[in-house]
């Protein structure tokens, strides 16, 4: 017992750390190679080919394709869009977040379930449910209609649509920051006299300004690509209702093919976008929780 005890220290009688069991070297390569070509046949491949098909008939004809007028008009609406429901997501978001985060109150986990429903219910259903509750014989449209106000077939039916498909983004970034981060911080700005919203404008917010961030760009991305709400909602009224997704559909349909990938480009050029400003992101948000520790560390 005492020969095994002194094989397993070290001089001075420190434990020997027993060295880590590597896998053999054609278990690696084997491993990188089918992710490497799982990477480059269903993410890399599919975007080359959009853009070569997009420039198939020159650059002259993939510049026609995206300045058109149609194409304009869905490119403005879909910003627009996205311009309304992001801010709104965010006020849901930090205001659903932070309720779950720091306080308990009846229902809590009902709340939390319901902001999962997006990523359960179908996008089409959901577009379908607007329509029955907002519609022009809807059981409030009905009621809206003599006051002139639409909403679904025209822009407000859009904008909530895609509010309703992304409002998880932003909350579900920060409710697990919140929730592991803890109150120290924001305890000690109260006991030193700061409001609720003073400290959630100070304090809580700049802590968590990267997931914040990231949910933004997650939310946007998913807005910015909705398919399903927005088809449902719209009507499909060319130069009117129609957004990018909606506009390539009709494109593809008619056999334009050149303009139909020439208008997809766009939204592989923002997904390209969207994995920078992500891994921007989570570097920071990275170097930042390593400098709070080595704080932490040294106090």
């Amino acid at each position: 017992m005492a020969g095994a005890t002194k094989s397993r220290l070290g001089r001075g009688g420190a434990a020997r750390t027993r060295p880590a069991a590597k896998d053999p070297a054609w278990v690696r390569r084997l491993l990188i190679g089918i992710a490497v070509s799982f990477v480059f046949v269903f993410v890399a491949l599919p975007l080359l080919l959009v853009f070569s098909e997009a420039l198939k008939g020159g650059l002259g004809g993939y510049v026609a394709a995206i300045t058109d007028e149609e194409t304009l008009h869905a490119l403005g609406l879909t910003v627009l869009v996205v311009l309304v429901s992001i801010p709104l997501n965010v006020v849901f978001g930090i205001a659903a977040a932070w309720a779950i985060a720091r306080f308990d109150f009846p229902g809590k986990s009902f709340l939390v379930t319901l902001i999962d429903l997006p990523f359960a219910v179908s996008p089409v259903v959901s577009g379908m449910v607007f329509v029955l509750l907002l519609g022009a014989r809807g059981v409030l449209g009905q009621y809206l209609e003599p006051y002139g106000i639409k909403i679904i077939f025209a822009t407000p039916g859009l904008v909530i649509a895609t509010t309703f498909v992304t409002f998880p983004f932003v909350a579900r970034e920060l409710i697990p920051f919140w929730q592991t981060q803890g109150a120290q911080e924001e305890e000690a700005a109260i006991t030193l006299g700061a409001g609720g919203l003073r400290v959630l404008r100070k304090v809580s917010l700049p802590a968590a300004r990267y997931a914040l961030l990231y949910g933004v760009v997650l939310a946007s991305a998913r807005a910015l690509g909705e398919f399903g709400a927005v088809s449902v909602v719209s009507g499909h009224i060319r130069g009117e209702t129609n957004t990018l997704p909606l506009h390539i559909e009709i494109l593809y349909g008619e056999y334009q093919m050149q303009a139909a990938f020439a208008v997809a480009s766009l939204f592989a050029l923002f997904g390209l976008v969207t994995l920078v400003a992500k891994w921007w992101l989570e570097k920071k948000s990275r170097l930042e929780r390593e400098q709070t520790e080595e704080a932490a560390a040294l106090r």
